[in-house]
């Protein structure tokens, strides 16, 4: 049996989430980034915007395996703040992701306890707002048929992907019709045999590349 490899998920687009505790303001935000120079921009847009907060504490974990990450307590309490953030991440087995908790005092102090429980909880609550997008080792498939026949091979891929975990990708215009499919390797005969069947044995499947795919939608 094959063992398909696992990869952390990422998120789809920025969200952002405010909680007040003790009347101070908890402002999370998740934004997708590409390394961490990626993220150091956004934490620096962060700060710019909102320059009159006590506190922007950070974690991001970044790396198609997630093995790259950090975190900062922006002057709270050691431990209190950017490791708490982190851990929502990996308990999440996300990448390619920074969260910055913004805080603004609002006078009454939390304890070490408290801080750990107001910032794990602003990350969770931004987290649970954003779509996560699976990332997947798929094989391209190519189908290449007559233009005359393109809406029908179109439907039939679009209805095939949603059933056997594949997503589709471009559809190329030519002499013919090149239509692509990225598909989970086990999955590769069933596509071969169901194409053969929908044309009589007319048309085959062209097998490519393999490579990490993002898969927004549930598993």
């Amino acid at each position: 049996m094959t063992t398909v490899r696992q990869y952390p998920s990422t998120i789809a687009a920025p969200v952002e989430h405010e909680l007040v505790i003790k009347k101070s303001r908890f402002i999370g935000l998740a934004h997708r980034v590409s390394s961490p120079d990626d993220a150091e921009q956004v934490i620096a847009r962060v700060k710019k915007h909102a320059w009159d907060a006590r506190h922007h504490c950070v974690a991001m974990v970044t790396g198609l395996l997630g093995d790259q990450a950090r975190s900062s307590d922006d002057g709270e309490p050691s431990g209190t703040a950017g490791m708490p953030i982190l851990e929502v991440l990996r308990r999440r087995e996300l990448t390619d992701v920074v969260v910055v908790v913004t805080r603004y005092f609002g006078g009454v102090k939390l304890g070490a306890g408290g801080l750990v429980r107001a910032y794990s909880s602003a990350a969770s609550e931004t987290l649970d707002l954003a779509t996560i997008v699976r990332r997947e080792t798929l094989t391209q498939a190519t189908l290449v048929v007559p233009h005359a026949d393109a809406g029908r091979y179109d439907h039939l891929l679009r209805d095939w992907a949603q059933g056997n975990g594949a997503t589709l990708g471009e559809t190329r215009y030519a002499a013919r019709a090149e239509l692509e499919l990225w598909v989970p390797p086990a999955n590769l005969a069933r596509l071969e045999a169901d194409i053969a069947s929908a044309s009589n044995g007319s048309l085959a499947v062209t097998v490519g590349d393999e490579r990490v795919v993002d898969v927004t939608g549930a598993s």
